[in-house]
């Protein structure tokens, strides 16, 4: 097993999307669309957004297409150094997971999506950053809660001079209960002095 898959099992846990999301209509907005009735694709150019429940997904450009189950793909691209962008909500948490990378490409029959060149992902806890990897491609995969990253020679620019995949995970701390103030440490007696 390869060292980014290692690293995607160990990272599996924190991953999981907001069910809800797959029952929720697909919102496309953009500068321009056309649509090809036929081939049930949409093509969106001009401030892409895309969104279904609590996943959004920004870009430059998609393109849009509809399988004959209902379930839709897309593959989202920017220009100009900037990177399409997604963000989804945990299930269950209020943590969310954002990513950015030159393409994105959504597929919603699986739950996946994959990140292509220059690729980062990050959990996040309202704004703290808990969690990041960086890689050539990710994939995400929200319904088993799992993701995987490879390095390669697009990633030595993206925070790993060598190109190979790089994540920085922050140490899982206990939480106290909601609204209860941490526990003090107990007190000890101090021992007995020795006798003479």
């Amino acid at each position: 097993m390869t060292a980014a898959a290692l690293l995607g099992l160990a990272l599996a846990a924190p991953a999981r999307a907001e069910k809800a999301d797959r029952d929720k209509p697909l919102v496309l907005e953009a500068d321009n669309a056309s649509y090809d009735d036929v081939k049930q694709v949409y093509v969106l150019t001009g401030n892409v957004v895309l969104t279904k429940g609590t996943m959004v997904l920004k870009s430059d450009a998609a393109e849009v297409r509809t399988d004959p189950e209902g379930y839709q793909y897309a593959v989202a691209t920017s220009k100009g150094g900037r990177q399409a962008y997604i963000r989804q909500k945990r299930d269950n948490v209020d943590e969310y997971i954002d990513g950015w990378g030159d393409r994105i490409e959504s597929d919603g029959k699986q739950d996946l999506s994959k990140l292509i060149g220059h690729a980062r992902m990050a959990r996040l806890a309202g704004a703290k950053l808990i969690d990041e990897i960086r890689g050539a491609v990710i994939t995400y995969d929200s319904r088993n809660e799992f993701y995987t990253a490879t390095g390669g020679t697009d990633n030595a620019t993206a925070g790993s001079p060598s190109g190979r995949v790089r994540a920085v995970l922050s140490p899982r701390q206990e939480q106290p209960a909601s609204g209860a103030a941490a526990s003090p440490l107990p007190l000890k007696p101090a021992p007995a002095p020795a006798a003479p």
